[in-house]
């Protein structure tokens, strides 16, 4: 059991729905989110605090030092139940390790205001909709990150 995260850093991300936009940003993360049948509030405190922390833009000497709110970014959260496909057995994935969706909404929501209240602006994608993910991926930067599992 475990929440995993797809985290990139972006120039610009965007989430339609049909031809809305739901979400925007420039500069900052675009984190893919997971939430697992079994998924705890110290999962999502867990990975909002370790994303809004970690040090993977640049400083003025060129080297990954910086966190996202130390460079003033922003964060696009879309919830992405295929992050916990398992394809080990034969060609379609299994989803049935993710949460239940109304489980899922709730942890996902959990984690966007422990973001906002870190002092992020966070963009959102739509809960279980049809979405159309635009991502400029900086870098590129591409993180994994699991809740719980060690590496």
């Amino acid at each position: 059991e475990y929440m995993r995260a797809v985290v990139q850093r972006v120039i610009r991300s965007q989430v339609l729905t049909g031809e809305k936009i739901a979400g925007e940003i420039n500069k900052g993360l675009m984190v893919l989110l997971g939430v697992e049948e079994g998924d705890t509030d110290a999962d999502v405190n867990y990975l909002a605090k370790k994303i809004t922390g970690l040090r993977i833009f640049e400083d003025t000497g060129g080297k990954m030092n910086l966190s996202l709110g130390e460079i003033g970014g922003d964060m696009l959260v879309v919830s992405q139940f295929t992050l916990l496909g398992d394809c080990r057995k034969g060609k379609r994935p299994s989803f049935t390790r993710a949460a239940r969706p109304e489980d899922a909404d709730r942890l996902y929501q959990d984690f966007v205001k422990i973001c906002r209240s870190r002092g992020i602006h966070v963009e959102e994608g739509v809960f279980q909709a049809e979405m159309l993910v635009r991502i400029e991926n900086d870098g590129p930067v591409t993180l994994i990150l699991d809740s719980r599992k060690l590496f």
